[in-house]
């Protein structure tokens, strides 16, 4: 059972990356899922997420109209769109199986991430 973060990399500012959280020994599309990220010397903090069943999608404020998380269930894994990134939104990025968005409690541990670097 786990997740697997992938898609990440250097991108110019205004640039977009796609990041896939492909999950391998059970369901995705069971589970509400989270985007997490973390930057140098700050805390993990949420970044959006997708419900389980209605598949509503909520986003932080410092990513709405940018972000646009989705699912695939034929391929098992959920994406975070990012486009016209910022160099504020490198770090390190994490997906996660959650009870639902209105929590930061995960499922299980954090996987390795994908770093996200936005420069010039």
């Amino acid at each position: 059972v786990q997740l697997v973060e992938s898609g990440g990399g250097l991108v110019h500012p205004g640039g977009s990356l796609r990041l896939s959280c492909a999950a391998s020994g059970f369901s995705l599309d069971a589970y509400t899922v989270g985007w997490f990220r973390q930057a140098p010397g700050k805390e993990r903090e949420g970044v959006s997420c997708i419900s389980r069943s209605e598949g509503t999608t909520n986003y932080a404020d410092s990513v709405k109209g940018r972000f646009t998380i989705s699912r695939d269930n034929a391929k098992n894994t959920v994406y975070l769109q990012m486009n016209s990134l910022k160099p504020e939104d490198t770090a390190v990025y994490y997906c996660a199986t959650q009870p639902d968005c209105r929590t930061k409690l995960i499922f299980g541990s954090w996987g390795q991430g994908t770093q996200v670097t936005v420069s010039s």
